[in-house]
């Protein structure tokens, strides 16, 4: 049985792309694969997030404030929404500075035994740091960092952290960090 997802997930509009290539089980929540992505993309689950898939939204619902149509991202599973290798759908990160990502189900692939999911297969280029204003404040930052000259250099140095290089993408780090969220997802087998 092809039980595991191969999902190639793209920051929309940056160029060149910055993307990862995850495997994970089809029976993680949506909520689980919002902290997947989160570590895989280097984010730091600071903001709200949402999912849409066809019509529908799934995200975090707050009791207290809950949207009629959006669907609790802890009770929909994967294997529920993404039955096809080729399907597409969104994955929106903090809904200020808007982090568009979108995410296709490149291959149905079986269990391989003994490997732990979820794993990052494949990664091109660093996240943006957190805040750093969308993509197009993203970019703007780091044409300040090129530019030695620029008023706000230091500034912007400083607040991007020490050493920080949009091309290092670190594959390691990522995995990691990926088996140590385990323990905190409930479908997971």
């Amino acid at each position: 049985m092809k039980e595991i997802l191969s999902l190639k997930v793209t920051l929309n509009a940056t160029n060149p792309a910055i993307f990862r290539i995850v495997h994970v089980p089809s029976s993680v929540t949506f909520f689980d694969l919002h902290h997947i992505l989160q570590i895989s993309m280097g984010w730091k689950t600071s903001h709200l997030f949402e999912f849409i898939v066809g019509i529908h939204r799934i995200g975090y619902v707050n009791p207290v404030q809950a949207f009629e149509d959006l669907v609790d991202a802890n009770e929909v599973t994967l294997n529920l929404l993404l039955p096809d290798q080729g399907l597409v759908f969104t994955y929106l990160y903090d809904f200020g500075d808007g982090w568009e990502h979108t995410v296709e189900i490149e291959n149905l692939i079986e269990r391989e035994p003994g490997k732990i999911y979820p794993v990052c297969v494949r990664g091109q280029l660093r996240c943006p740091p957190e805040d750093s204003g969308g993509v197009v404040g993203y970019y703007e930052k780091l044409g300040v960092l090129k530019d030695k000259n620029h008023p706000n250099h230091e500034l912007i140095k400083n607040w991007m952290g020490p050493g920080y290089k949009p091309e290092e993408f670190d594959l390691e780090k990522v995995n990691a960090e990926l088996p140590n969220f385990k323990s905190y997802m409930k479908h997971w087998d």
